[in-house]
């Protein structure tokens, strides 16, 4: 019998007949294994592809994530809803609903709303009235003019006057983060839906009655329909009247009034008290 060399060993195979050809398959290639895995290249693509599908899942998993954090984050991160030209009326609370029993102001001749009172203005100036339009208002008392009667249904445009404690849950950080978060409110709910164009002329640090406080004056401009007045000059001051609390004088009077309407306003705020 005889073995076949293959140049480097001797194969498995056997014959008895020397000139024979060796067996197909090689030089004694011996045999594989059984049960060993063949390699196939179309295997380790298709693992290659699995690992990519599954990194893409995550990957829009963690965009999805990102995505409603962002969405519901919404304004803490300069994201505006698009409902209305002045989006801060849908997050700017309404008057604050107070559970105290409401106490009779002093008939003193002054007008009293929150810590703060002034000189009641004489006619053309209203009587003094409740308002609960202003943000985180409680205890709001306001003197009006009406300049545009009727300029839509159930809706006059009138110059004010009012005075009112401003009650922010946790409080604001000082009377200037107040009036920031108050000014952008105001404009918000008592202009509608209108664009209004803020132009700053005062904005700094005061006191009244030796509190600390903040004045805002500015020019805000407007284009409502059937409206003839055009912009306002508002007054915004807020005062650090109490540790949990500030109070506000704010007034507002149409480009269109009697400039001596503004002349009240300022004379009122000049005449302004912290009342104990």
């Amino acid at each position: 019998m005889y073995r076949y060399w293959t140049g480097s060993s001797w194969s498995a195979s056997i014959t008895n007949n020397p000139m024979q050809a060796p067996p197909g398959g090689g030089f004694g290639a011996p045999p594989r294994p059984t049960g060993q895995p063949q390699w196939n290249p179309n295997q380790n693509r298709r693992s290659q592809n699995r690992w990519w599908l599954i990194v893409g899942a995550v990957v829009l998993a963690l965009a999805v994530l990102v995505w409603f954090a962002v969405r519901n984050l919404g304004g803490a991160l300069g994201t505006n809803p698009s409902t209305g030209s002045n989006p801060t009326q849908n997050v700017c609370p309404k008057q604050v609903t107070s559970t105290e029993t409401p106490v009779a102001p002093p008939a003193d001749g002054r007008v009293h709303g929150g810590a703060l009172s002034y000189p009641r203005l004489g006619s053309p100036w209203s009587a003094p009235t409740e308002e609960n339009r202003v943000p985180f208002g409680r205890d709001v008392l306001v003197q009006t003019v009406t300049i545009e009667p009727n300029y839509k249904a159930n809706s006059s445009w009138v110059a004010s006057v009012l005075v009112g404690e401003l009650v922010a849950g946790d409080g604001f950080f000082s009377p200037q983060q107040g009036s920031e978060i108050v000014v952008k409110c105001i404009m918000g709910v008592f202009y509608d839906d209108a664009e209004v164009v803020r132009a700053d002329k005062v904005n700094k640090a005061t006191k009244v009655d030796g509190k600390d406080a903040w004045l805002v004056e500015t020019h805000l401009a407007f284009d409502i329909p059937n409206l003839k007045a055009k912009g306002e000059l508002a007054i915004i001051l807020i005062v650090a009247t109490k540790a949990e609390s500030s109070s506000i004088f704010y007034a507002s009077i149409p480009d269109n009034a009697d400039p001596q309407l503004v002349s009240d306003a300022r004379s009122a705020m000049a005449d302004l008290r912290v009342e104990a």
